[in-house]
């Protein structure tokens, strides 16, 4: 039976990327393996150089009348309608660190018989796992982090921020509004600095002539109370909760003396039982990417969740880069990185 890889549309607000260019779909399709592109209305890659490719072309958000051996593709969260999912799904399910949303999800495919290959855990023999966008989330969270510090500058709160075209318009964009305060540049601290996230996170406040306090694992051994936090302007939190993460910033820094005023939740997982930072409840939107927190002083938390889709087509190359090798083993799904995903699709479905 010939492997077919769907690539769905992204249906969530202000998701432009995509996991899969068409040179990658070229090189899948040159395998044997049958590759059908939604049509979309906001992918930041153009449909033409799939069609060029030989991907069949299908209507935006069609995938749930794919046919049933079809792999569906995508990014991001699936519209939560409660729909049992009767197909194999590559994603971002968020569904297996204690997120309140993620039972629900796998309720879904439990009733529909489908299975997640979750993109968070296909890993690679020594369980690191082979792509992230976690680069692009540090360097997109950094520079809305220093955004909502420079509107703090001015009096007030961090308005609505939209996509880039590349690197360069987020860098000239951010140091005209750091340019337009009064204020020398802030400090920051990033804990998970030898990650990708906080790479990412490190290279853009460098770029931006912020002193920079690299934390990462050895620093945050203690398990806490970690005070430093509290005496920088800035803090980015570039590690992904798990059991055993400390707590950085606990509810009563809130009315402690502190010279921080923005925090940058990257990882974001405010609903996570084991939420690093719970000053804050929910994930904050490119709308208001800024959540007050408190007043006096202030303390603003930018936690978005899909960052990277601010430079969505630097990062979608970047990802489809990393995946593709993995892409190219879909016809041997029983084992390898997609064998480890299902199993851990497996256990907590039987945990349910």
């Amino acid at each position: 039976m010939t492997t077919h890889l769907w690539v769905r549309a992204e249906q969530r607000p202000n998701e432009e990327r995509v996991g899969l260019t068409a040179e990658g779909a070229k090189a899948l399709i040159a395998k044997g393996i049958r590759v059908t592109v939604e049509e979309s209305s906001v992918r930041a890659l153009p449909l033409q150089p799939y069609i060029d490719a030989g991907c069949e072309i299908a209507p935006e958000n069609s995938w749930p009348e794919a046919p049933r051996d079809a792999i569906i593709f995508g990014l991001k969260e699936l519209p939560e309608d409660g729909t049992p999912l009767p197909h194999r799904h590559i994603m971002f399910g968020h569904a297996y660190k204690g997120q309140h949303s993620g039972k629900a999800l796998l309720e879904r495919f439990k009733a529909g018989g489908g299975t997640l290959y979750d993109l968070e855990y296909l890993v690679d023999e020594t369980g690191r796992r082979v792509a992230a966008f976690g680069y692009w989330a540090g360097y997109a969270g950094a520079a809305v982090t220093l955004k909502c510090w420079a509107a703090q500058q001015h009096g007030g709160i961090c308005g609505p921020v939209g996509v880039y075209a590349s690197k360069d318009a987020l860098l000239a964009d951010l140091e005209a509004e750091l340019a337009a305060t009064a204020a020398a540049r802030p400090t920051a601290i990033v804990i998970g600095a030898l990650g990708r996230v906080g790479t990412g996170a490190g290279d853009l406040l460098d770029a931006m002539g912020v002193s920079v306090t690299r934390w990462d694992m050895a620093e945050t051994a203690s398990g806490g109370p970690f005070p430093e936090i509290l005496d920088h302007d800035l803090f980015l939190n570039c590690i992904f909760a798990r059991p055993g993460t400390p707590v950085f910033v606990p509810r009563d820094a809130l009315g402690a003396a502190r010279r921080l005023t923005a925090i940058g939740d990257v990882a974001c997982d405010p609903d996570s039982d084991y939420n690093p930072i719970p000053v804050y409840d929910r994930a904050t939107t490119w709308a208001a990417p800024a959540l007050r927190v408190a007043e006096d002083p202030v303390l603003d938390v930018m936690a978005i969740d899909n960052l990277p889709s601010l430079l969505p087509a630097e990062s979608s190359e970047d990802y489809a880069a990393q995946l593709l090798p993995s892409l190219l083993t879909l016809d041997a799904l029983d084992a390898g990185v997609w064998g480890r995903a299902e199993a851990e699709f497996n256990k907590h479905i039987k945990a349910l």
